[in-house]
């Protein structure tokens, strides 16, 4: 997409394409307001729907939104009842939001690439119109960093001040002359966990983001259908084990902070 009269090559096509609308100088702070929009949309949607559900639900026959949102319900509370070890309430609603949300974010890719930028452009004049919130690192960080910040939180809740420091200097070599070795393999390992959790979500979904735009760049819009459907359809698989992935490590990481090793 370009203004009236202006041809596309695939090259900037695909450039246009990865390029998010932002507010800021781009030297000190820049804001993706694409993805902070659809973020909140998603967000919204999985609200009103299980607000809806609640609602809604009956203990007669229920209806489909209610059976969709108890098989998830009860998926993700069986994934947590194996997996987390300690006693936290938090938990289980945490898991829950966090996969119905991301599955909506990464659903958004199934979107036609240009549905949704083409009349953003011409339509209002918003120049750049990426509508996947979680091929955008940014998005996928923070979420990581929030569950980063929850570990640390209930590491030293669970652990106290002393215990967590403890776990840090004292492992995997308990004795004091290997405590600067043990900091370094620690602090590295715990630093890895929210750097992983953040840029693996974020690298699968920006590398089939990347295909469905080579897709669309590469074929006369009338027929990239074509070549988007079998793709997409591959896809899905996809964005359903990237939501499960980000909230089974989720669960593994915080139980593994509600551990008070002695």
């Amino acid at each position: 997409m370009s203004a009236p009269g202006e041809a596309l090559t695939p090259s900037s096509y695909i450039t246009h394409h990865l390029t998010n609308l932002t507010v800021g100088d781009g030297s000190f702070w820049t804001v993706h307001i694409d993805s902070l929009f659809f973020s909140a949309f998603t967000g919204l949607v999985f609200l009103w729907l299980f607000r809806k559900a609640a609602k809604t639900a009956t203990s007669g026959v229920p209806g489909k939104l209610q059976c969709f949102v108890e098989i998830m319900v009860e998926f993700v509370d069986n994934s947590v009842k194996e997996t987390f070890h300690g006693r936290n309430k938090l938990i289980a609603p945490l898991a829950l939001t966090i996969f119905c949300w991301i599955m909506l974010m990464n659903i958004m890719d199934l979107i036609p690439i240009d549905f949704l930028p083409y009349p953003a452009q011409h339509w209002l004049g918003i120049p750049y119109l990426k509508v996947v919130p979680t091929a955008d690192v940014n998005i996928t960080m923070a979420m990581a960093l929030g569950v980063f910040a929850l570990m640390i939180y209930y590491s030293i809740k669970v652990k106290g001040l002393g215990g967590f420091a403890k776990e840090l200097a004292l492992h995997p070599f308990n004795h004091p002359i290997m405590i600067p070795f043990n900091l370094l393999l620690e602090v590295v390992s715990l630093l890895a966990k929210p750097i992983s959790l953040g840029m693996r979500l974020f690298g699968n979904m920006f590398a089939g983001e990347v295909v469905f735009i080579l897709i669309a760049a590469l074929m006369p819009w009338w027929a990239q259908w074509l070549g988007s459907v079998p793709w997409a359809i591959f896809h899905i698989l996809i964005i359903t084990i990237q939501a499960f992935v980000f909230m089974m490590l989720t669960i593994v990481y915080l139980s593994q902070a509600h551990e008070d090793n002695h």
